[in-house]
C-alpha cells in the first residue's frame, strides 16, 4: 500500500476521535488481515515522519495532523485597511507544548482568577514542571487541597494569589507544591 493511502484514514481516526489508533485498529482501518501488515504501513508512516511514538510504543500525532493557515494579522485597536497575506502553516501543538510527555488539559472550574483572563469552562493547558517564577500561574497543591492561582514569592516566602478581589491570597500552613505551570488558555466561542 502507498505511504498516501496510509496517512488520510489515521488522519481521519484521530480527528473524529480524537486520539490515535492503537496498534490493534489498524488492520481494521485498513482493511488488512494480519496485524503483520499494519505493522509494516506503521514503519513506513514512522519513516515518513508522518506518525511518531512514545517510549511505550503507541502512536503519536505529528504537525502533519493539524496545521492551519496563518492569513495574516488583525488589528485589536482602530479599525484599518483589512491585509490578507498567506503565510505558513502552524501546528499549534508544536507551537504551544514544549514537551509533550509532561503536557496535559485541566478544565477550569471556580471564578477565583477571571481577572487574569481564565473563566470557569476554560481549558488550561499546562505543563509538568517545578520550575516557575513569581507571577506564573500554576497548578499546585497546598495543604492537601488543588487549585490554579498565582505563584508569588518573596525571599524564601511561596504564597497563591488570586485574579479575583473577592478571594484573598493562600499562605500555606504546612506544604506548598507546584505540580505544573499554565502555558495556555483556550475558549470555545
Amino acid at each position: 500500500m502507498d505511504i498516501h493511502a496510509l496517512f488520510p484514514p489515521i488522519v481521519h481516526f484521530y480527528r473524529t476521535r480524537h486520539r490515535m489508533p492503537s496498534l490493534r485498529e489498524l488492520a481494521p482501518l485498513y482493511g488488512f488481515r494480519s496485524q503483520n501488515a499494519a505493522d509494516k504501513a506503521v514503519t513506513k508512516l514512522l519513516a515518513a515522519g508522518l506518525v511518531a511514538k512514545d517510549r511505550t510504543g503507541r502512536l503519536l500525532p505529528t504537525h502533519h495532523f493539524s496545521p492551519l493557515r496563518v492569513l495574516g494579522s488583525v488589528e485589536a485597536g482602530f479599525p484599518s485597511p483589512a491585509e490578507e497575506e498567506l503565510g505558513d502553516t502552524m501546528d499549534l501543538e508544536e507551537f504551544l507544548i514544549r514537551n509533550k510527555d509532561a503536557a496535559y488539559m485541566l478544565k477550569v472550574t471556580g471564578d477565583s482568577m477571571i481577572d487574569a483572563g481564565l473563566l470557569p469552562g476554560d481549558l488550561v493547558l499546562v505543563e509538568r514542571r517545578a520550575d516557575a517564577k513569581d507571577g506564573d500561574i500554576v497548578i499546585a497543591q497546598i495543604d492537601q487541597g488543588w487549585t490554579m492561582k498565582y505563584l508569588r514569592k518573596h525571599g524564601r516566602k511561596l504564597w497563591l494569589e488570586p485574579a479575583n478581589k473577592k478571594y484573598r491570597p493562600i499562605y500555606p500552613s504546612q506544604e506548598l507544591k507546584i505540580a505544573a505551570i499554565v502555558i495556555a488558555a483556550i475558549r470555545k466561542y
